[in-house]
C-alpha cells in the first residue's frame, strides 16, 4: 500500500531594499501601470492587472490576473485577493485596458467593480481605483465617483 503524501503550503513575505514608489492620484498609478504594459499588445489583446499597495499607498507589486481576447478577459475574484492576503496588501488598484481604446466602462466592468469591492471589504482590503487603461489615456472609477 502506497503512503499518501501530504504538501505544506507555506506562505512567506519578503521586501526588498528599494524604494517604492508611492501612489497619490489616478494618474500616477496610471503612469506605473503603464510602464509595465506591453505596448505591443495594448491595442490587441485585454488583459487584466492589480497594483498591490501597503497601507502608505506604496507598491508592493504588480499582479498579472490575466489575458484574454480582443473584447474580454476572465477576472477570478478569488486569485486577486489570493495575491493581495500573501503580499500583507491593505488596498488594492485594479486595472485592464480595452484594445478598441474605448475608455469608458462597460456594465460589466461596473458589476465586476463592485463584486471586487465587495469581497475586499470583506477582507478588509480597499478597492481604491479600477483604471481602463489605454496608450492614450485612462478611465479612473474613482475620480469619475462610480467607485
Amino acid at each position: 500500500m502506497r503512503e499518501l503524501t501530504i504538501s505544506e503550503i507555506r506562505v512567506s513575505y519578503s521586501t526588498e531594499n528599494r524604494q517604492k514608489p508611492h501612489i497619490s492620484s489616478s494618474e500616477s498609478a496610471y503612469k506605473i501601470l503603464l510602464s509595465c504594459w506591453d505596448k505591443s499588445i495594448i491595442e490587441l489583446q485585454e488583459e487584466f492587472k492589480v497594483l498591490l499597495l501597503n497601507r502608505a499607498n506604496k507598491v508592493l507589486g504588480i499582479y498579472p490576473v490575466s489575458k484574454g481576447g480582443v473584447s474580454g478577459t476572465l477576472v477570478d475574484p478569488k486569485l486577486i485577493f489570493s495575491v493581495a492576503l500573501k503580499c500583507n496588501a491593505s488596498s488594492i488598484i485594479l486595472a485592464h485596458n480595452h484594445p478598441s481604446g474605448n475608455l469608458f466602462p462597460s456594465e460589466n466592468d461596473k458589476d465586476l467593480t463592485q463584486k471586487l469591492k465587495s469581497a475586499g471589504n470583506f477582507l478588509d482590503i480597499k478597492v481604491l481605483d479600477h483604471l481602463i487603461v489605454t496608450s492614450e489615456g485612462y478611465f479612473s472609477f474613482a475620480d469619475e465617483g462610480i467607485l
